[in-house]
């Protein structure tokens, strides 16, 4: 396969396996596409598939996913920690191999553009293929999530761009979708040692994911990170999570430091690393490298940057790390095996 791309979905619903099941069957269902991981959270409520392949198959396989979340989940009724504005609340291609940014964001524009004629969801295009700077941040897209998606409607501002633009009882069911194309981004949650109370522990994880987020521009925050403060009740204990939306910026070596600097400072201490999704190998390669030194070999770095970020520390949360099935790389090449074409 000279061509890869990959598509990341999230989606707001993480309790119910037969949806999530439903949906991934719906992802799977194209040739040439292949689903390499998912990954659901009861607290967040939310699911994040991974699936690769050829650039055209990919889209394909979005589209009847993101058909399949509209049919399953009611948005009117959905609640959880994760911020939210629609059934697939964001939807990003990924060049993975022979494929530039660009031609991601020309087939995110096609992708959004048919999922708002026939599937008449408000899309808006975020990043790479976003119609206007002040659209490009997914957060800018999110800003009043679900509830305040009638009035963001209602903004000449904030007319999506595809799909329609008034409050119907369709809209109210599916909510807004935010579709682009984006390079590869980190979802990695760093995990703190609870101390006994629930909610000062909430407080510190505000703090920390404040005072390392690039928007705050203070004296701890990293360039292209993206970070909240919550508590995750599955797990008892609160979480720093965040978006390394550049890891050749800030990678997940420099990533998980700060965050240990910062959360010292706070009175708290970081007891391991949640990934979401899957990773490129050179992500792990240059966290092993950033944390161990440069003399080890790329696949000893690997392992250096799981022993030191503690990527296998929640065990006892059924969340385990397996490098042959958390690297994009190594579990594309698996399922190109598996499955005949």
């Amino acid at each position: 396969m000279e061509r890869i791309i990959e598509c990341v979905p999230n989606f707001s619903e993480g309790r119910d396996k037969a949806v999530i099941d439903a949906i991934v069957r719906a992802a799977g269902s194209v040739a040439g596409a292949y689903v390499l991981h998912v990954d659901s959270g009861a607290a967040a409520n939310r699911t994040v598939v991974t699936f690769a392949g050829e650039p055209e198959a990919v889209a394909e396989a979005a589209f009847r996913a993101v058909k399949t979340a509209a049919e399953l989940i009611d948005m009117r009724k959905q609640t959880g920690e994760h911020p939210r504005i629609g059934a697939t609340d964001v939807l990003p291609l990924v060049p993975v191999r022979g494929v530039s940014l660009a031609e991601c964001a020309e087939l995110a524009r096609k992708l959004a553009e048919r999922v708002g004629d026939e599937l008449e969801i408000p899309v808006y295009c975020y990043e790479a293929a976003a119609s206007a700077p002040y659209r490009k941040g997914l957060e800018a897209c999110r800003k009043g999530e679900y509830e305040g998606l009638r009035a963001k409607l209602e903004d000449p501002l904030w007319k999506p761009d595809f799909g329609p633009s008034q409050w119907s009882e369709s809209v109210a069911r599916t909510g807004a979708s935010v579709i682009g194309a984006r390079d590869f981004l980190g979802a990695v949650n760093f995990n703190l040692a609870p101390t006994g109370n629930k909610e000062a522990d909430i407080k510190a994880a505000k703090a920390i994911a404040k005072e390392i987020r690039a928007a705050t521009g203070g004296e701890w925050s990293l360039p292209c990170v993206k970070a909240i403060g919550w508590w995750i009740e599955e797990y008892g204990f609160a979480q720093v999570s965040t978006n390394l939306t550049d890891m050749h910026v800030t990678g997940l070596g420099q990533a998980y430091e700060r965050v240990q600097i910062v959360a010292h400072l706070h009175g708290m201490a970081v007891t391991g690393t949640e990934v979401i999704g899957l990773l490129p190998e050179w992500a792990l390669v240059d966290a092993g490298h950033w944390l161990a030194g440069e003399g080890t070999d790329d696949r000893e770095a690997v392992e250096d940057a799981i022993d030191y970020l503690e990527l296998d520390s929640m065990q006892a949360q059924g969340r385990t790390f397996d490098p042959d099935e958390k690297i994009v790389e190594r579990v594309l090449a698996a399922a190109m095996r598996k499955v005949p074409r």
